[in-house]
C-alpha cells in the first residue's frame, strides 16, 4: 500500500481552518524569540517533562507525523506551546480553533503510543515581552481524541489519495521525459549533466554558463529528470527580476509540450504543477484595505472558501499569475494568499530570491514544516550578493517617524517621541568612527535606542489591531520597518555595520547594512537537497563562494563558449577616461566613436554609461553632431510599459543607438538577437561610486575577506561590463563589437575578468 506522510500542522491547517483570513495577531515573534520562548517555558517546568516529543501514527494510507511541545508524565498533561507578543484577547477564534486542533492530534498519537486512557491539553501562550504564560486546559479521553484524530485523517484522505496518483503520474512522466529539442546546443549538454550529477549527489552547484546556450532549459531539464529517483518533493526556480520569471516559465511550458508541439501550452499534457509566486503589492486587488475580514471583501471567509478552489485548481494547466488570478477572483479569494496556499501543492515554484533566502521566507518555512526534500535553482545568480544583504540590511528614518506620528493617538505619539529623543542622544556619541562630515559608523547598535523601538513596536502593534477597520499607512510602514530593523538587530555582528547619515530636513538615518550575507544564507544552502547556482558571470569563483556561504562540497563548472572569436570584435579605447574628474573631456571622444562605428556599420547599438548624468551628456552632444542618427534615451525609474517601448526600437534592420545606464534594466536579461543588436559601447568599468559608504564596506572586506577593494569595487563593477557587452552575441550566428572605452580595460586585473574567447582590437 502507498503511504501518504503528513505533518500534524499540515493536516490541520488543510482540515481545520476556519473563518476569515486574517494576519492582525501579528507580528508573531521572530524565529529565535520563538526557539528561546519554547525552551524558557521548558525550563520552568519540573525534572521529568519532555520537550520536543516526536509522535506518529496512521489511518489507512495515511501517515501523519509531528513533534510536540511538551510532556509531563507525573501530571499526564501534554503541552502545545505558541509565543507571542501584545494582548491575547486579539486573536481570532479560528487561530485557536486551529491550536486545538493540532493538540488534539498530538494527544490522540501521545495515547495511542503509550497506551492512556485519558491526557490532560493544554494550550500555553507564552508573551515575549512580559514572558508571561496564559494556559487553556481541557481533560480528553483517550476515544474522544481518537474519533477527533480519524475524523481529520478521513477530511484530508481524498485529497492524499489524488495527491499520492498525482505524485507517481508526475513521477512516471518526469522519467520519461524528453529533451524538448532535437539536440543539445554546444555546452548546453555540459551544464546539463553538471545539474543532474549534483541532484544525484545531494551537493550544491555553482554554475558559469555563457549566454545564448539556453541555460534555463538546461537546468530544468536535468533537474526534473532527477526528481522521482531523488524523492524531490520540490523544485523552486528563483529569479532576480520579472523577466526571468517568463523564461522560466516558458521553458516550463516547452518541457510540458507534447513530442512535435514544443512552444503550445505543454504544461497540460505533462502532469506538473507549476506556480508562479508574485509580490503581495502585484498581486493585491485591494490595496486601500487591511487584511482581514472585516477590512476586505477577499479576506472574508477565505477558509471557508478555500477548499473549492483548491479543488478547482487542480484540473488548472498552470498556475502563473493571470490564471491564479482569475481562479481567486471566481471563488472571492485574495490572489495572493491563494497563491501561498497553491504552494503547498505545487511542484515547480517559480518566484523571487526573496520567497527562499529572506528573513521571512514563504517557500523556506514551508519546506522545513513539511520536511520536503527541495531542489533550488538560482537564475542569474550574481545578483544574489546585493539582493541578499538588501534582504539583510534595515533602515530607521526620521522622516518616516515623523510621517508615523502624524495621526497616531497619544500613546502612540508617546511611545514614539520617546524612541525620538532616544535618537537624538546618538548625536552625543563620541566613539563613532568618522568617515566623512556627518557620517559615522556606530562600535555597537545603541541599546537605550533599540529599547525604545521594541516598545514603540509593541505600542504601534496594540494600536492596530484595536484599530482593525483604520488604514493608517504612514504608521504601518514605520512599524514594518521597525519589526524589521528589531529582529536583524538580534544577530548583529561583524557581517553588517551600523552607521547614521545626516537626512534632508534635520536628523540622522540609522542603517544596520549587511556586508557579507554569508552567515544567513548557508543554513537555506543546507536545507536544500541541492542548490545550483547559474549565470554568466561568476567569476571569480572564490567571491561568490565566500560572499554566498556556500557548502565547501559545492562543485563548480565554468562552460566553455559556444562562440568563436571572429564573431566578436573587441576594442579598447587606450585614450579614453571615464574617471569622474575626466568625465566632461570624453564626452567628444565617446561620441565621435559611436558615431565612427555606426558609419562603418550602420545598425542598431546600445551604449552604456556609469550614470544619467553622463548618459545624458553624450547623448545630448551626439544628437546635436549627428541629427540624422535614430537615438533614444532610458529615463529614470522606466516603468515596465516604457521599458518594453525602449526595447521595441530594436528591431531586424533598424538603425539607431540606443543610450542606457551600466546596470539597469537593459544591461542584463533582455534577448536581442541577430540584427536587433549588431554592437555596444561600454563607458565605465561599472565601478561603485567611492563614498563613505562603500569605504565602510571595502575596510570591512579587507578584514574579513582580505580583498576590500576587489569585492567593493572591482568585481561588482566588471560584472555589469560583462554582461552588458553578452547582449551582443547571442546565437552561434551573431556577428558584432564592443568597444570597451576606458584606458583601464588594458590592465592585467580587469583583462582577467572579461572572457577568454573575447578578442581584443
Amino acid at each position: 500500500m502507498l503511504h501518504y506522510t503528513v505533518a500534524v500542522r499540515a493536516l490541520c491547517e488543510f482540515t481545520a481552518k476556519q473563518g476569515d483570513l486574517d494576519v492582525r495577531f501579528t507580528p508573531s515573534p521572530s524565529s529565535q524569540e520563538g526557539i528561546a520562548g519554547h525552551q524558557l517555558v521548558a525550563s520552568r517546568r519540573g525534572a521529568g517533562y519532555e520537550a520536543e516529543l516526536s509522535l506518529s501514527g496512521e489511518h489507512g494510507a495515511l501517515r501523519v507525523r509531528g513533534r510536540a511541545d511538551g510532556y509531563d508524565a507525573a501530571a499526564n498533561r501534554l503541552e502545545e506551546v505558541k509565543t507571542h507578543r501584545g494582548r491575547l484577547e486579539r486573536q481570532p477564534d479560528n487561530h485557536r480553533h486551529l491550536h486545538w486542533a493540532q493538540l488534539k492530534v498530538y494527544g490522540w498519537l501521545l495515547c495511542q503510543a503509550r497506551g492512556l486512557a485519558q491526557v490532560e491539553l493544554a494550550l500555553v501562550y507564552f508573551e515575549i515581552a512580559s514572558q508571561q504564560e496564559t494556559v487553556f486546559s481541557e481533560r480528553w479521553t483517550a476515544d474522544e481524541l481518537r474519533v477527533f484524530f480519524e475524523a481529520s485523517c478521513e477530511a484530508f484522505t481524498a485529497w492524499a489519495a489524488q495527491e499520492l496518483v498525482h505524485r507517481a503520474e508526475r513521477n512516471a512522466a518526469l522519467a520519461a521525459l524528453a529533451f524538448p529539442h532535437d539536440s543539445f546546443r554546444p555546452g548546453q549538454r555540459a551544464l546539463a549533466e553538471a545539474v543532474y550529477k549534483v541532484a544525484r549527489a545531494g551537493r550544491c552547484l555553482l554554475a558559469q554558463a555563457p549566454t545564448g546556450i539556453g541555460k534555463t532549459v538546461g537546468c530544468l531539464f536535468p533537474l526534473l529528470k532527477a526528481a522521482p529517483a531523488q524523492a524531490i518533493d520540490k523544485v523552486f526556480f528563483l529569479t532576480a527580476k520579472t523577466s526571468g520569471r517568463a523564461l522560466a516559465l516558458a521553458a516550463l511550458d516547452l518541457l510540458g509540450a507534447a513530442p512535435g508541439e514544443a512552444g503550445g501550452k505543454g504544461t497540460a499534457r505533462l502532469p506538473l504543477r507549476v506556480l508562479e509566486l508574485v509580490a503581495r503589492d502585484k498581486a493585491c486587488e485591494h490595496p486601500d484595505k487591511a487584511c482581514h475580514g472585516e477590512a476586505c471583501p477577499l479576506a472574508r471567509g477565505f477558509y471557508d472558501r478555500l477548499p473549492v478552489a483548491r479543488d478547482a485548481a487542480r484540473v488548472l494547466p498552470v498556475w502563473d499569475k493571470p490564471a491564479v488570478r482569475a481562479l481567486a477572483l471566481a471563488h472571492g479569494l485574495c490572489p495572493y494568499y491563494l497563491g501561498q496556499e497553491l504552494a503547498r501543492w505545487s511542484d515547480v515554484v517559480v518566484g523571487d530570491y526573496n520567497h527562499y533566502f529572506d528573513s521571512s521566507a514563504m517557500l523556506h518555512a514551508l519546506a522545513a514544516m513539511q520536511s520536503w526534500r527541495v531542489a533550488v535553482l538560482v537564475d542569474e545568480a550574481h545578483n544574489l550578493v546585493e539582493r541578499a544583504r538588501t534582504m539583510y540590511s534595515a533602515e530607521l528614518d526620521p522622516e518616516r517617524l515623523r510621517q508615523a506620528r502624524r495621526g497616531a493617538t497619544p500613546p502612540v505619539k508617546t511611545a514614539l517621541d520617546r524612541l525620538r529623543r532616544r535618537w537624538r542622544e546618538l548625536g552625543e556619541v563620541s566613539e563613532a568612527e568618522t568617515e566623512a562630515p556627518g557620517y559615522r559608523v556606530l562600535p555597537a547598535l545603541p541599546e537605550r535606542l533599540m529599547a525604545a523601538l521594541q516598545q514603540a513596536a509593541a505600542t504601534v502593534a496594540d494600536h492596530l489591531a484595536e484599530q482593525p477597520a483604520q488604514v493608517d499607512a504612514p504608521l504601518q510602514a514605520w512599524y514594518f520597518e521597525a519589526l524589521h530593523f528589531s529582529r536583524l538587530a538580534e544577530s548583529f555582528g561583524e557581517h553588517s555595520l551600523a552607521d547614521l547619515l545626516p537626512v534632508e530636513g534635520g536628523g540622522e538615518r540609522l542603517c544596520l547594512r549587511n556586508v557579507v550575507p554569508a552567515g544567513f544564507l548557508k543554513p537555506r544552502f543546507e536545507a536544500a537537497h541541492t542548490v545550483t547556482l547559474f549565470s554568466a558571470t561568476l567569476q571569480p569563483e572564490r567571491f561568490y563562494r565566500q560572499m554566498l556561504g556556500l557548502p565547501d562540497q559545492t562543485a563548480w563548472i565554468d562552460v566553455e563558449a559556444p562562440f568563436s572569436a571572429g564573431q566578436l570584435s573587441v576594442h579598447v579605447a587606450a585614450d579614453i577616461s571615464t574617471r569622474y574628474q575626466h568625465r566632461s573631456a570624453s564626452l567628444a571622444p565617446i561620441a565621435e566613436r559611436i558615431a565612427h562605428q555606426f558609419a562603418q556599420r550602420p545598425g542598431n547599438y546600445l551604449a552604456f554609461f556609469s550614470s544619467f548624468e553622463h548618459l545624458a551628456a553624450v547623448a545630448a552632444l551626439f544628437e546635436a553632431q549627428h541629427p540624422a542618427v535614430p537615438a533614444w534615451r532610458q529615463a529614470r525609474g522606466m516603468r515596465e510599459a516604457e521599458q518594453a517601448q525602449f526595447l521595441a526600437r530594436f528591431v531586424a534592420g533598424g538603425r539607431g543607438v540606443g543610450f542606457a545606464v551600466l546596470g539597469g534594466a537593459f544591461g542584463e536579461g533582455i534577448d536581442l538577437p541577430g540584427e536587433r543588436l549588431v554592437g555596444a559601447f561600454i563607458a565605465s568599468l561599472g565601478l561603485p561610486q567611492v563614498n563613505p559608504v562603500n569605504e565602510q564596506l571595502r575596510k570591512r572586506l579587507d578584514r574579513l575577506c582580505g580583498a576590500g577593494f576587489d569585492y567593493t569595487y572591482l568585481y561588482p563593477g566588471l560584472r555589469k561590463v560583462v554582461q552588458a557587452a553578452g547582449r551582443v552575441i547571442r546565437t552561434r550566428s551573431d556577428e558584432g563589437v564592443v568597444h570597451l572605452l576606458d584606458d583601464r580595460f588594458l590592465r592585467p586585473e580587469v583583462q582577467a575578468l572579461l572572457p577568454a574567447w573575447w578578442r581584443g582590437g
